[in-house]
C-alpha cells in the first residue's frame, strides 16, 4: 500500500465531534446544500421523465461494467490511433511515477491542474513537487484549498466548507503587501482570474481529470464551469489526463445520456458551462492545442471490486448528489470522512480503495441507511445496501466477546419467554439505567448520546389492562 492511502490520524468520532461544534462550517454547509438541492429539483423538473432516464443510465452503466476490459481496450486503441499515449496504472505510485517521468522528460517546471479527484486520490501534487515542479490548482475551489493546505470537502465544490471571509483571508496571501481584498464573491473570483492567467501561459504541462471517456472515438470529455479545464488542456505543450478505469462509455449515445444527468444532479444546471471534448493532440493545420496528449488509466483497487457485491459503486459518475442529501454529510462536512472521497459514496469507496484500513472501515457506520442517497443518485446506486455489505464485513472481523454478546441478545429476543423476561428485568432496573452507559462495551456508544430509560410497564401490559 502506498503512502497516499494514509487517512488522517484521528477517529471518525473525533472528527465528527469537532465538525458539529464548528458553527461557521454548519452555516457554510447549509447555504451550499440548499442551493444545490433547489437547483437539482428545478433541473430535473424540466425532463419529461427523469426517473426513466435514471433507470436507462443505470442499465447502461451495468452493461459497461460487464464488458469493461473490452471497452477500455477499444478506447486505448482509438486513443493511440489519434496520436495519444496510454499508460495503464496499477496503483497510485505507478500513476504518479509515469506523470513525473513525463514532466522530467519535457523539462517541465510549472504544472497547471484542472479539477481531478483521481489525482487527489493518488497524491499527484506531492509527487510532482518532489520531481522539482511547481504545481498550481486552477479550479477556484481547488486553488483556495491548495493555498490553505487543505483537502477537498466536497466532490464538486471542494471549498464548500469555507465562507467568503475565510476565502478572502486565504486569497490575500497571494496579493501584494498591503492590498486588501473585497469579500464579494465576484471580486474574489476576478482576483483569482488575474492571478491564475499568467500561470497558464507559463506552464509546460497541463494535468486534468476525465469525467467520461468515449471508446467509440478515443475521446476524453471534461465537464466544468470555469474554463480553467479548457486552458489546462490547450495552452501547455503537453496534456495528461488521469481517469479512473470505470469512467468510460462505449458510444456517443451513452455519453449523451450521462451528460443529460450529470450537471442536473450535481449543480442543478441543464448543462455545465463548458463541455470539452479532446480527441488527440494538435493537428498540423490547427493553431492551438498540445503537442502531446497522454491518458493514465487508473486501477488503484478498482479491478478488485469488479464482480463483487460492491461493484455498483463503480457506476458512480462523481456528481456529488448523494452528499447534498445525506443527513450525516450535511452535519459534518467532507473532512470528517478522513480521505479524498466524502459523503455516502466516500463511505463506500474509502474502505475499498484504502484497502479496508481500520480507520476507513468505520465509515460504513456514518450513515442512517435512509436511502436518500439512492433517490438522489442519477444512476440509482443502492448505496445503503453497499454500506450494509461493508458493515457485514466489519462484523465478521469483530472480536469473540462482541460476537458472543450479539448472539446472546439474538437468542434472548428470538423467543417470547426470554424476550418478556428481559423487558421485565429492564423495567426493574430503571433506577440504574442512567449508569448503564458506564458499563464495559457501552461507553463508546453512549458518548454523545442520552441513554434511554426503560418504561415502567411494557406496551403489552398496558394493552391488556385496557389503557391503550
Amino acid at each position: 500500500m502506498s503512502a497516499e492511502f494514509t487517512l488522517v490520524g484521528t477517529s471518525l468520532r473525533e472528527r465528527t465531534t469537532e465538525a458539529t461544534r464548528d458553527e461557521r462550517l454548519q452555516a457554510s454547509l447549509a447555504r451550499a446544500i440548499r442551493h444545490f438541492a433547489r437547483g437539482r429539483e428545478a433541473a430535473f423538473a424540466t425532463l419529461d421523465d427523469g426517473d426513466a432516464l435514471r433507470r436507462a443510465a443505470r442499465r447502461m452503466r451495468h452493461e459497461i461494467l460487464a464488458d469493461l476490459p473490452n471497452v477500455l481496450e477499444r478506447f486505448a486503441d482509438r486513443f493511440r490511433a489519434n496520436g495519444g499515449h496510454v499508460h495503464w496504472a496499477v496503483d497510485a505510485t505507478d500513476a504518479n511515477a509515469y506523470i513525473a517521468e513525463v514532466a522530467r522528460r519535457i523539462g517541465a517546471r510549472t504544472v497547471v491542474k484542472g479539477k481531478s479527484m483521481a489525482t487527489e486520490e493518488t497524491g499527484l501534487n506531492r509527487a510532482l513537487e518532489e520531481a522539482g515542479c511547481t504545481v498550481v490548482e486552477t479550479d477556484l475551489g481547488e486553488w483556495i484549498i491548495q493555498l490553505a493546505q487543505q483537502t477537498p470537502s466536497h466532490i464538486i465544490a471542494p471549498a464548500v466548507h469555507l465562507d467568503r471571509y475565510q476565502v478572502r483571508d486565504i486569497l490575500e496571501t497571494q496579493a501584494e503587501p498591503g492590498r486588501k481584498l473585497d469579500t464579494e464573491p465576484e471580486r474574489l473570483a476576478a482576483f483569482a482570474r488575474e492571478q491564475l492567467r499568467s500561470r497558464f501561459l507559463a506552464a509546460d504541462l497541463g494535468v486534468s481529470g476525465c469525467n467520461v471517456a468515449v471508446a467509440e472515438t478515443g475521446s476524453i470529455v471534461l465537464v466544468e464551469n470555469e474554463g480553467n479545464g479548457r486552458l489546462c488542456t490547450t495552452v501547455p505543450r503537453v496534456h495528461i489526463a488521469v481517469m479512473g478505469m470505470e469512467r468510460i462509455v462505449a458510444t456517443w449515445d451513452q455519453l449523451d445520456l450521462l451528460i443529460n444527468l450529470l450537471a442536473r444532479a450535481g449543480t442543478g444546471q441543464h448543462l455545465s458551462t463548458y463541455t470539452n471534448i479532446i480527441t488527440g493532440a494538435r493537428r498540423v493545420d490547427e493553431a492551438d492545442g498540445p503537442d502531446e496528449v497522454h491518458v493514465v488509466i487508473l486501477d488503484n483497487g478498482r479491478s478488485d471490486v469488479l464482480g463483487t457485491e460492491l461493484h455498483e459503486i463503480l457506476n458512480c459518475i462523481r456528481c456529488g448528489a448523494c452528499l447534498n442529501v445525506c443527513p450525516v454529510y450535511r452535519q459534518v462536512g467532507g473532512h470528517a470522512y478522513g480521505w479524498v472521497y466524502s459523503g455516502p459514496v466516500g463511505a463506500v469507496l474509502t474502505p475499498l480503495l484504502a484497502r479496508r484500513e481500520a480507520e476507513a472501515a468505520e465509515l460504513a457506520n456514518a450513515s442512517t441507511l435512509c436511502g436518500a442517497c439512492m433517490d438522489a443518485c442519477p444512476v440509482s446506486i443502492p448505496i445503503q445496501d453497499l454500506l450494509l455489505s461493508l458493515r457485514r464485513r466489519k462484523a465478521a472481523d469483530a472480536g469473540a466477546a462482541e460476537r458472543a454478546g450479539w448472539r446472546a441478545w439474538a437468542a434472548a429476543w428470538s423467543r417470547p419467554l426470554t424476550y418478556r423476561a428481559s423487558i421485565k428485568a429492564a423495567a426493574l432496573g430503571r433506577p440504574l439505567s442512567r449508569h448503564a452507559a458506564m458499563a464495559p462495551g457501552l461507553r463508546g456508544w453512549a458518548q454523545g448520546r442520552t441513554p434511554p430509560t426503560p418504561a415502567e410497564r411494557s406496551f403489552m401490559q398496558r394493552w391488556k389492562a385496557g389503557e391503550l
